[in-house]
C-alpha cells in the first residue's frame, strides 16, 4: 500500500540520516580532540577525571582572597573617583555608564533564561 511505502522510505531517510550525523559526530571528536590533545590527560580515566575535578574546586577555592583584595582594590579606586569626581573626565563617565548598562543587561538576560525563554508572564 501507499502509506506502507512512505512509511518504509521516511524510516530509510531516518536511518540514512542518523547515520550521516553519527559519522559526521565522530569526526567531529576526532578532530576535537586531536586539536586539544594537549590537555588531555593521560590515562584519561574516571579517577583521574574526579582527581582533576577536586583540584579544580580546591583551585578556585584557594583563589578567593586574592579575588577578595582585588574587588576591595576596585572599590578603593571608584570611591577615589567619586572622591574626586571634579577631576573626572566625560570618558570616565561614559565608560561608567556603559558598565551600568551591561551589567542591567546581563540581569535581564539571566531573568529571561532564568524564566524559561519566555517574556510572558512577568510581574515585575
Amino acid at each position: 500500500s501507499f502509506a506502507a511505502k512512505q512509511g518504509s522510505a521516511m524510516q530509510s531517510k531516518a536511518a540514512e540520516a542518523a547515520s550521516s550525523a553519527a559519522k559526521q559526530g565522530r569526526e567531529y571528536h576526532r578532530t576535537l580532540m586531536e586539536r586539544n590533545k594537549q590537555y588531555v590527560v593521560d590515562p584519561p580515566t574516571v579517577e583521574k577525571c574526579q582527581e582533576l575535578s577536586k583540584q579544580l574546586f580546591y583551585t578556585r577555592l584557594a583563589s578567593i582572597p586574592g579575588r577578595y583584595e582585588a574587588f576591595w582594590k576596585e572599590v578603593d579606586a571608584v570611591k577615589l573617583l567619586l572622591k574626586n569626581r571634579k577631576d573626572l573626565k566625560a570618558e570616565h563617565a561614559g565608560v561608567a555608564a556603559l558598565f551600568g548598562i551591561e551589567l542591567y543587561a546581563w540581569l535581564r538576560a539571566g531573568e529571561f533564561i532564568g524564566r524559561g525563554f519566555t517574556l510572558t508572564d512577568w510581574n515585575s
